[in-house]
């Protein structure tokens, strides 16, 4: 057959977007330098520091589902051009849900879990894994995390 072979970026080619500084680059002496692939398109990093332009270190891939529950920010939902976008940090994060119900229950797991954290702050002996509450939406948020 003929035609042309698809490469993996070199890892001097592969830029992340941020917020603030638009382009940025993993840093070489970061662990994740030669790393050429990421299964999501997401990254959290400790670090970030501009010299000939800006890098990040100490990164991190994250999936979307542990992004969306414990991001920061609000989450926000909404209705564009038929498909129901899930959104964070006013609107700069946005991912499509399969549907309606799927948008919905991800929203309300992630106002479950930041109503469960305030309570654990108002309450620090509070046990979060015996408590039938905190169980449940811990394990709830397990299951969807590892079965994503």
């Amino acid at each position: 057959s003929t035609g042309a072979v698809k490469m993996q970026p070199k890892a001097e080619e592969l830029k992340f977007v941020t917020k603030n500084d638009g382009y940025v680059h993993i840093h070489p002496s970061s662990v994740n330098y030669q790393t050429r692939h990421f299964e999501s398109p997401y990254l959290v990093y400790h670090e970030k520091i501009k010299t000939s332009r800006v890098f990040i270190r100490d990164c991190s891939m994250v999936s979307v589902y542990p992004l969306v529950l414990l991001g920061g920010g609000q989450v926000h939902m909404q209705l564009l051009k038929g498909d129901f976008v899930i959104s964070l940090d006013d609107g700069w994060i946005r991912f499509v849900a399969a549907s309606h119900q799927v948008a919905e229950l991800v929203k309300e797991l992630r106002c479950e879990l930041d109503q469960l954290l305030q309570d654990k702050i108002k309450n620090p002996s509070m046990d979060l894994c015996v408590c039938p509450r905190g169980s449940r939406i811990i394990g709830m948020i397990v299951k969807l995390v590892t079965t994503q």
